[in-house]
C-alpha cells in the first residue's frame, strides 16, 4: 500500500505500474493498493509516494462507538504480522527493529479517539512480535528504527499495514539543505512525472529554490539534461549541496526567472514552483509583473513543449498564461499540508 499526497492517487498509480513494481488493485483516499510478484528493494525507490506500506489486515463494519474498539483487536489479530520481518528484509531493511510504534487516522467523527486505536493494535502487535511498544499518547516520537505500524479507517473499512522501510520514503536523505517553501519531494517528482521527460531533453526549473525538483527528475528520468537556477544565491547554494548528495548532475545558475540565461526555443520542459509570494517572495522581474514568468517561460521552451507548474489560484492566472502563448492542458488539484495548489499542464 502506498500513501501519498491527496490528488496523487493517480499519478502513484501510474508510476507503480509503468515501472513495473506491481499491479494496481484499488485506490482510494491518499492510498493505492496494489500487488507485486516479490518484495524487492526498488520498491523503495517509488518517487511520487509519501510511504509504502506492507498491507496485513482489513476489517469491515467497523462503526463509530467506544464498542467498535475491539474491532480494531481483533485486526491485529488477524495479522500476520510475524511474516511482515522476513519482506522487509527482501526489501534490503536490515535488522530486527527493538519497538512497535502505530499511527492511525480515520475520516469523520467517531466516539473514540486515533490514540484508543493505536493502543487497540499496538498491544497485540508486542505480543506478536515479540517487540516493545511505544505509544504516541503522550506526544513523544518513537525511537528510530523502530517497526511503524499504519490503521486507516474510510467509512465502515478499516486496515493495518506495517511500514517497509524503517522511516517514511518522503525523507530523502539527499535533502542536507533546505530553506523555507522548499518543495515537498513526491510533489516534486510527482510534476516531473507528469511532465514526461525523456533521455536528452532539455529540463529547467528557473525557481529551483534548493534543487528538489531536479533532483527528483534525474531519479526519474537519467539522462535528461538538467538546468536550475534561482534568484537566491544562498539558495542556489544549498540546492548544490543537495543534488551532490543524491549524485544528480545538474547545471546551476544564479538568475532571475524573468531573464533567463537561456536561448530562445531551446528548453524541451520546464518544471517549477513559482514563489507567488506565500512562503517565498517573487523578487528581480517577477515582484513588479508576475504574468513576465509565462512570457519568458514560452520563450525558452520549444514549439510543441511544456511546461508543468504548481500554482496557487491558477484560475487568476491563466489568461497570463494563454496571452504568452500557452495553451492550458490539465489542472489537477492537490493538498499540500493545508494549502490546495494546483499541478497545471502548458502546452507551447
Amino acid at each position: 500500500m502506498a500513501r501519498t499526497l491527496r490528488g496523487l492517487e493517480e499519478v502513484a498509480a501510474q508510476e507503480i505500474e509503468e515501472r513495473g513494481l506491481g499491479r494496481v488493485e484499488h485506490r482510494r483516499h491518499r492510498e493505492v493498493w496494489f500487488s507485486a510478484a516479490s518484495a524487492e528493494p526498488r520498491l523503495l525507490d517509488l518517487r511520487t509516494v509519501d510511504d509504502l506500506f506492507l498491507l496485513v489486515a482489513v476489517a469491515d463494519g467497523v462503526g463509530h462507538t467506544k464498542a467498535d474498539l475491539a474491532a480494531f483487536t481483533r485486526l491485529a489479530r488477524a495479522a500476520a504480522l510475524p511474516a511482515v520481518l522476513p519482506a522487509r528484509a527482501a526489501c534490503g531493511v536490515p535488522g530486527r527493529p527493538a519497538t512497535v510504534d502505530v499511527a492511525a487516522s480515520f475520516l469523520g467523527r467517531r466516539n473514540y479517539n486515533r490514540y484508543d486505536i493505536e493502543d487497540a493494535v499496538g498491544r497485540h502487535a508486542v505480543a506478536a512480535l515479540g517487540l516493545r511498544y511505544h505509544s504516541r499518547r503522550g506526544g513523544e516520537a518513537p525511537p528510530e528504527g523502530g517497526l511503524s505500524l499504519r490503521v486507516t479507517v474510510e467509512g465502515t473499512q478499516a486496515t493495518l499495514a506495517v511500514r517497509v522501510a524503517d522511516r517514511p520514503l518522503h525523507r530523502r536523505a539527499y535533502k542536507r539543505s533546505s530553506t523555507p517553501g522548499t518543495l515537498h519531494p513526491p510533489l516534486a517528482a510527482a510534476l516531473a512525472w507528469l511532465a514526461g521527460i525523456r533521455p536528452g531533453m532539455l529540463v529547467a526549473d528557473p525557481c529551483c529554490g534548493t534543487g528538489t525538483i531536479p533532483v527528483e527528475a534525474a531519479g526519474l528520468a537519467p539522462g535528461a539534461v538538467l538546468f536550475g537556477s534561482d534568484h537566491d544565491p544562498e539558495t542556489v547554494g544549498a540546492a548544490v549541496a543537495n543534488s551532490a548528495a543524491s549524485g544528480a548532475r545538474v547545471t546551476w545558475a544564479v538568475a532571475d526567472a524573468g531573464r533567463l540565461p537561456l536561448r530562445t526555443g531551446r528548453v524541451d520542459r520546464v518544471v517549477s514552483n513559482p514563489p507567488w509570494d506565500r512562503q517565498v517572495q517573487a523578487r528581480g522581474v517577477l515582484a513588479g509583473d508576475s504574468g513576465r514568468l509565462f512570457a519568458e517561460l514560452r520563450r525558452v521552451t520549444v514549439d510543441g513543449g511544456r511546461a508543468v507548474l504548481l500554482l496557487h489560484e491558477f484560475a487568476d492566472q491563466a489568461d497570463l498564461a494563454r496571452a504568452a502563448g500557452f495553451g492550458v492542458g490539465d489542472v489537477r488539484p492537490v493538498s499540500l499540508f493545508g494549502a490546495h495548489p494546483s499541478i497545471v499542464d502548458l502546452h507551447g
